[in-house]
Formats: structure tokens, C-alpha cells, sequence
């Protein structure tokens, strides 16, 4: 047990037990009631106001990046602490907000003490005269540990505002947000689809049981996104949302994409037969996404700049664990039956692999977390006849993208890398699989575990088969026994897609326990500590 200071924003969530044996703790819970959701707080007359929020991202032993959006044209300004009380606070000239980033901007802090509390407030100032400030928004965090005694726990989860659930204010909003919060944990990982971009919302549906749903409307989560400002639109939305913004406000964020950031089970070159899409090349649709996700997504620039903004990164979180963020969706080969013989692109392109070959083998963190925004041996189709992750359902030996995992499966047993965890959202259930070389037709790794949680607010969808090619066992599931429909337009808006797994609402919840209510209000149990053993 180690102590943690309280958080002041923290409605006594008390001491946290460090986990040594285990990292992780799964953001899929059964939850209370919490606050309400809300819009952003009017600002006052002409004061720039982060009226969104603030949220904290790349939080290292010694550094960290926090972000803010502004009504209109203003510079950040952060001060840091060690105490609420702001004494010997430290100064950050942030940057100039404008219109070119949708008023979004990003401040790195340096220098900061490894496994010690933060205290932070950010001020927007006008441009024009340094005098008019908005309200600051205040808010926490912790620094990766410094040593290896010092435990790390994390939640992690994804799937946001999908198949046609928006937030509810009759039920508080995205109350799982609060009750993450509550576990004070060192960060999040979301795992991709933190945004729904390609799932339109009605400002009321009935259910089943006659209920009414009703979802908080704008005009960007009317349609499709197609501009970038609808994908920005679609970003906001979830920080309309009481619960998100105190949350990101306390917990800092890792954030990938999957594909609703940009539109169901997308691929590059991709040509769309949609009738919803005016604009038919997923490539120029995924550019204006991947813009919209770095100005809403506390990044270090370096990510954002260049001919093609990466995804994929490591973030160091003090000695024991490294998280290794995959991007196995911008460089992909198109979906397909997934039986070629060999295969060079895979569902991380060449350049990809190198670097996180590289990266595995010089971390030396006890934990390497691979997260990843689609599971290895689950079966997830794309139609009637092509997959959208790595397995085909063929149990034998590696075909297609398969070949990929392999080779990296083979080069971490050969360079003895110790401490691998896969870890993905992606299916909308829980379950943990441990893989091993005497159950797999392909025999050249070492075992290791991987394990799904979600959703945090969309459908509840039914456990995927396994394919047997890198020897799964599927040791826990928590998944409804069938999906539910939200609506008749939903579900023919998703099957337009061709996912078999979009045509559900989000009473997936529900379906498990054979009664009504939405998926944040009771979302299906996951494992809430799987033990690791020591490597």
C-alpha cells in the first residue's frame, strides 16, 4: 500500500492499492448514480472561457501536456503547483488560439517531480489586452513514478456515443466517467472509437419497453461527418458532457483511434458505396479526422506535424511499464478475405513493425503494454465474406494478416522480451484470452495474455469466435447473449456498412441480464483486476 495525496476534485474515493502483480483495471463497471450532464457553463461577456475543459495527455516521470479550447481568439496561460493554494506556482506561456485549430490548443510542461501530485489551473487571456482573462479552470494530476516500488494502475476502455446512444441528461449523461474518476487512477487508455463518427443521432428514440430515450443534439451528430468541421463537431460532442469534462480534468488520457473515428471498418484507398456519403474517398474523409483528432487530443506536436500525422507512439509511464500505442488502422491493406499466403502490408505496414520492434526491444520497463484497437485471435468480419482485424477464422497456420503478428510474435520470443500484454476495446464486450504455443498452429512465441473491455456508452454485442491459429483460450467473458436493435433506422444504417456486429443498439447490457436499461447505466462486468504474473 502506498499513500496518494487526496485529489480536491475527488468526491473521497479514498487510498488506492498499488498493484505490483497487476497494471491493469478494466473501465467497465456497474454503476450508481452521478451528476447530471450538462453544456458548457455561459462564459462571461467578452472573456475568452474554456467553456470545454481541460485535459491532461503524455504524462511522463517529469513532464505532461495539457490542453483547452477557447470560445474565440486567446492565449493559454497554465500555472503549476504542488498545492491547491497556488504558492511558488510555476508560469506557462502556452500558445496563440485561433480559428486554424478550431480554438484548440496544447501546452507542454517540463521539468515537473516523478510520482508527485500536480495542481493545475489554466487561464485564456485576450490577445488584445493581456487584462481580460476568463475564469481559470483548475484541475490534477499525478507524474509517473520515479522507481520501481512505486505501483501504476490504469483504467482503459472505448467505444463512445456509438450506435445511436448519445449522452441522456434523464440518466446524468456518461455516468461511467464519474465512477472512473472515483477510481483515481493514474491515467486512461481509451482504445480506440472515442468518436462516433459515422453514427447519427435522433433527439429521441422509444425502446422496447416503451421508455424514451433522448440524446443531447447538435448539428454536427445529425449526419455523417464529412467536413472537418463536422468531425470537429462529432470531438466536442462527448465534452458536452458534465462527467467527461471532470474527468479529464483529474485523470490524463491515452487516447488511438479505430475506425468510427472516421467511418465503420474503414481502409486506406477505400472507395465508399454509401448513400449517407456525398463524399465517397475515405482517404480525404480520414485526412480531415486525423486533423480534428490532433486539435482535440492533448499530442506532443511532433505527432501532428509532417506529410502523414502519426498515431502510433510509446509513452513511458516511470519504470515499470511502457505503453506501446498502436495505429492499425491508417496503414492497413484493404479488408478482404484474409487468406493471402503472404503478405508485406499486414494491419501495421511495414514501418510500423520496425518501429515497434524497436521499441520493444529497448524498453526496459517490467510492463509492456501493447494497446492495440483490434484483437489478435477474435473473428470480426466485414460482410459476408472479409475480415476487419487479424484473424480469418482458419485455425491453421498464419495466412493473410496473420503472417504480421507472427513475425512479431517470434521476433519478442527470440529477443527474449518479457512483460507483453495486449490489451483492445474494438468488440464491445469483456473477456481475457491467454495464448499459448501448445494450443496455436503457429508455435514460435512465447504466451502471453490479451484482454477486451468495453463499451463505455454504445451497443453491448455478442462474444466473436476464436481462431485457433495463435492458440487462444478464452478464460473470462462477460458478453450479452444477443444485441438489440435501438431502432429500425439505426440498424439499417449500420447494416448499410456491412458490420453484422453495427446492427445492434446499445442495450447489449440489458440483453445479458434480460432486462431494459442502456449500456452506461449498467454496463457488463469486466475483470476488474486481471493478475499478471511477474515476468
Amino acid at each position: 500500500m502506498s499513500h496518494r495525496p487526496h485529489r480536491p476534485l475527488a468526491s473521497s474515493p479514498g487510498r488506492r492499492a498499488v498493484l505490483r502483480g497487476s497494471l491493469i483495471a478494466p473501465a467497465v463497471l456497474a454503476l450508481p448514480p452521478a451528476a447530471a450532464a450538462a453544456a458548457p457553463a455561459l462564459h462571461l461577456a467578452g472573456r475568452p472561457e474554456a467553456s470545454w475543459g481541460v485535459q491532461v495527455g503524455g504524462v511522463t516521470s517529469s513532464s505532461a501536456l495539457l490542453w483547452v479550447r477557447s470560445d474565440r481568439p486567446a492565449r493559454m496561460l497554465v500555472e503549476t503547483s504542488a498545492t491547491a493554494s497556488f504558492r511558488r506556482a510555476r508560469r506557462w506561456h502556452g500558445p496563440s488560439i485561433g480559428p486554424g485549430t478550431d480554438f484548440t490548443g496544447t501546452t507542454p510542461l517540463y521539468g515537473l517531480p516523478p510520482g508527485e501530485q500536480v495542481h493545475y489551473r489554466v487561464t485564456l487571456v485576450d490577445p488584445a489586452d493581456p487584462r481580460r482573462t476568463g475564469k481559470p479552470v483548475y484541475g490534477t494530476f499525478r507524474t509517473a513514478p520515479g522507481r520501481r516500488r512505486s505501483g501504476v494502475r490504469f483504467l482503459w476502455s472505448g467505444d463512445i456515443a456509438g450506435q445511436g446512444w448519445g449522452i441522456n441528461p434523464d440518466i446524468g449523461g456518461y455516468r461511467v466517467y464519474e465512477e472512473m474518476r472515483r477510481l483515481d487512477p493514474d491515467f486512461f487508455l481509451c482504445s480506440g472509437d472515442s468518436i462516433y463518427a459515422d453514427g447519427p443521432l435522433e433527439e429521441s428514440v422509444t425502446l422496447p419497453d416503451g421508455r424514451i430515450w433522448r440524446n443531447v443534439m447538435t448539428e454536427e451528430k445529425a449526419k455523417v461527418a464529412e467536413t472537418l468541421d463536422e468531425y470537429r463537431g462529432n470531438f466536442r460532442y462527448n465534452l458536452l458532457d458534465r462527467n467527461v469534462r471532470r474527468f479529464n480534468a483529474q485523470v490524463p488520457s491515452v487516447v488511438q483511434w479505430d475506425d468510427h473515428e472516421v467511418r465503420n471498418n474503414w481502409y486506406p484507398g477505400q472507395i465508399l458505396d454509401d448513400a449517407r456519403y456525398t463524399e465517397k474517398n475515405v482517404d480525404i474523409l480520414a485526412a480531415r479526422s486525423v486533423r480534428a483528432f490532433h486539435e482535440y487530443v492533448p499530442l506532443a506536436p511532433s505527432y501532428g506535424s509532417g506529410r502523414r500525422s502519426r498515431m502510433y507512439r510509446v509513452v513511458h509511464h516511470g519504470p515499470l511499464l511502457d505503453v506501446f500505442v498502436l495505429d492499425m488502422r491508417s496503414y492497413r491493406n484493404a479488408n478482404s478475405p484474409n487468406r493471402q499466403p503472404d503478405d508485406t502490408t499486414g494491419i501495421l505496414g511495414a514501418e510500423q513493425l520496425r518501429w515497434l520492434k524497436r521499441s520493444l526491444a529497448a524498453s526496459r520497463a517490467e510492463w509492456k503494454v501493447i494497446a492495440a484497437d483490434m484483437p489478435l485471435g477474435l473473428v470480426v468480419p466485414d460482410g459476408a465474406t472479409n475480415f476487419e482485424a487479424v484473424a480469418q477464422g482458419d485455425p491453421g497456420a498464419p495466412l493473410g494478416r496473420e503472417l504480421q503478428i507472427a513475425e512479431l510474435l517470434r521476433f519478442v520470443k527470440h529477443r527474449r522480451i518479457t512483460g507483453t500484454v495486449w490489451l483492445t476495446a474494438d468488440v464491445h464486450y469483456t473477456s481475457a484470452q491467454h495464448y499459448a504455443p501448445e494450443r496455436a498452429a503457429f508455435k514460435d512465441f512465447a504466451p502471453f495474455w490479451e484482454f477486451v473491455s468495453g463499451p463505455l456508452a454504445a451497443g453491448g454485442f455478442p462474444a466473436n469466435a476464436l481462431d485457433a491459429t495463435f492458440g487462444p483460450d478464452r478464460v473470462f467473458v462477460r458478453a450479452p447473449d444477443r444485441a438489440q436493435c435501438l431502432a429500425d433506422g439505426v440498424a439499417a444504417v449500420f447494416r448499410r456498412g456491412g458490420d453484422r456486429r453495427g446492427q445492434c443498439g446499445a442495450d447489449g447490457a440489458a440483453a445479458g441480464r434480460g432486462r431494459g436499461g442502456p449500456v452506461h447505466e449498467g454496463a457488463p462486468a469486466g475483470p476488474r483486476r486481471p493478475v499478471i504474473s511477474d515476468p
